[in-house]
């Protein structure tokens, strides 16, 4: 099972958003059969096996076992993913383009780099998945809490100048063989807890950081005041 697949057929990703499929998703993290997903989810035998069947066909699920019981044969499935992330390419008429109205002030732009970020880092995911290879990425995730708006400023102007750098040292248009690569950075406000969700994280700088990996989190780059 992946930790995260990203699902780009407008298709599976209407199968994952329905009520019901994405409760039987979430149920499978764990195997099971149509029988145990109708008592788990208080669902009919029968229409928990139309959906698992639904599922299976958008390679939401995957059979993980076949059981005899006497003179029945028993199905077990898993989800094909502990988590799905819906890229932006299912919706592809309509999905957010960065060139458009490029800003480095605008939280809808940061957002539309998110989406560019999650859409291209999807269609890497795919391709190495056909062809059993690993995606090279790195990202990082950290939180910093600013004394005053200016700080923020000041943070963001530091962070563009430290990466248009490091970008400029190391970019080579003509280099052999080279592979071209995005570089996204973004700063934004982390939202409030909701009521009843996990508590926010204490006041202070954390940073993690990771190498090659399968994903990558999302980014944007902001330079809001």
């Amino acid at each position: 099972m992946l930790d995260v697949a990203v699902i780009e057929e407008p298709a599976a990703a209407e199968a994952s958003l329905d009520p019901i499929r994405s409760r039987i998703l979430a149920a499978l993290a764990e195997p099971g059969s149509a029988a145990m997903l109708a008592v788990r989810l208080g669902l009919p035998r029968q229409k928990a096996n139309y959906h698992l069947k639904e599922l299976e066909r958008h390679g939401l699920v995957e059979l993980a076992e076949e059981r005899r019981k006497g003179s029945i044969t028993e199905r077990v499935y898993r989800a094909t993913a502990a988590s799905y992330v819906i890229s932006p390419s299912a919706l592809a008429a309509v999905s957010p383009d960065p060139s458009r109205s490029p800003d480095q002030l605008s939280a809808r732009w940061l957002l539309a780099l998110g989406s560019r970020l999650v859409q291209e880092v999807g269609t890497l995911l795919t391709g190495a998945a056909r062809a059993k290879r690993r995606v090279a990425t790195f990202g990082i995730d950290a939180e910093v809490r600013f004394a005053s708006a200016a700080d923020r400023t000041a943070f963001a102007d530091e962070l563009a100048q430290a990466v248009a750098a490091l970008v400029g040292r190391y970019h080579d248009e003509s280099a052999p063989g080279g592979r071209s690569h995005r570089v996204v950075a973004g700063l934004h406000q982390i939202p409030a807890p909701q009521p009843g969700g996990p508590e926010g994280s204490a006041a202070g700088p954390r940073q993690r950081s990771g190498g090659t990996r399968k994903t990558e989190p999302e980014a944007g780059q902001e330079n809001a005041p």
